[in-house]
């Protein structure tokens, strides 16, 4: 273990940062993306710091290989696109820079200031970068040239004692971004860590902000939901920490009004995450399809429905704008919700014209 310091205002030398070497973290450097090590390599060539960040460096600890890699440099904006020509620029406010590499994405970052709290996009220190970073298990930096892991909030430990910490103050962290409450309950879920009696009544009593979100946020959070394997877990979480009737109030409202209901759909979660941990390619469709079946399931008499002829077209056409407000304020991409809702109508016995081929 090293120890990594800083200058007091008085000049003084201070400790700033514990350093975890390879014997100790143990990260498998053959785990880092050939491409994000070029970035990095490239960046440090040209002069400037940089490193991974975030939860790719949280499931390197814990032995996950990450899903994505992104990267956090004193490089600006501007100087990052001049290095990589196979790059943008992306953000009005908040300014980060995506490099393609064929499909894959890095999404590199400048370390930010906390001038103006951890929203605020003034360009920063390190020491300032990581005050900014919502729980200690995301805010560890890693070298993979140098293989280290840079903790300056004990968020190794964290990890290792399976507790989400918030690095941010509580009176703060959730009023400057209403968001980081779904980010802690999917890490206490996915990580198999544990929130504090504090931190998860502060949730509670904050759920009401989620309330100013906007849908495309929520939408985008309730997507890695969907897709993280732990779907099932996440939403009872929620419902315990009371933040469920901001991300699906209509579901929500059943789940509190039926026990029949509640049993039902949770079991059809389980098998969204049965479908995301073993069938890895799936479309979306099939996992909208079971968000959406019991609730679906419960909008008519269907057998009455194929007894009166009514027409598929017309029953797609109701039944879709039921699925449509039932998931709201979620937006998924409209193909995938129009599909699920086909396949149910099929599944459920309306005759139609229009049956395509089931597709994984």
């Amino acid at each position: 273990m090293l120890i990594r310091y800083g200058k007091d205002e008085k000049g003084r030398p201070v400790k700033k940062a514990v350093v975890y070497t390879k014997e100790e973290h143990k990260i498998d450097v053959h785990k880092i993306d050939s491409d994000c090590m070029y970035v990095i390599q490239r960046l440090r060539d040209c002069g400037f710091t940089a490193y991974v960040v975030g939860g790719a460096v949280r499931d390197l600890i814990i032995g996950k290989n990450p899903k994505d890699f992104d990267i956090v440099t004193d490089a600006t904006p501007s100087k990052i696109k001049r290095i990589f020509r196979n790059s943008r620029i992306i953000g009005k406010r908040f300014r980060l820079v995506h490099i393609f590499f064929g499909q894959k994405i890095f999404e590199v970052s400048t370390f930010r200031s906390i001038i103006d709290g951890s929203v605020g996009n003034a360009f920063g220190t390190i020491d300032e970068d990581v005050q900014r970073r919502d729980f200690s298990l995301n805010a560890l930096y890693y070298d993979p040239l140098l293989e280290q892991v840079i903790d300056y909030v004990g968020g190794f430990e964290d990890i290792k004692k399976h507790v989400i910490t918030p690095v941010i103050p509580l009176d703060r962290i959730f009023v400057e971004d209403p968001v980081r409450m779904l980010r802690a309950i999917k890490y206490s879920v996915s990580t198999n860590s544990k929130m504090s009696h504090s931190l998860k009544s502060k949730i509670r009593h904050s759920s009401v902000l989620l309330s100013q979100v906007s849908p495309s946020r929520l939408t985008e959070e309730l997507l890695k939901m969907i897709n993280s394997g732990h779907m099932a877990e996440i939403v009872q979480e929620a419902l315990d920490t009371e933040v469920f009737i901001y991300l699906q109030p209509q579901a929500a409202n059943l789940l509190y009004n039926s026990r029949d209901f509640e049993k039902d759909y949770m079991h059809s979660l389980s098998m969204i995450d049965y479908i995301t941990n073993n069938e890895p390619d799936a479309r979306l469709g099939k996992k909208l399809y079971y968000l959406i079946y019991d609730f679906t399931k419960s909008l008519t008499n269907w057998q009455k429905e194929i007894e009166a002829k009514t027409s598929f077209t017309e029953l797609f056409s109701r039944t879709w704008k039921e699925c449509r407000n039932f998931v709201l304020p979620m937006n998924p991409m409209r193909r995938e919700l129009e599909w699920a809702v086909r396949e149910i109508l099929t599944d459920l016995g309306i005759p139609s014209s229009y049956r395509k081929k089931k597709k994984n």
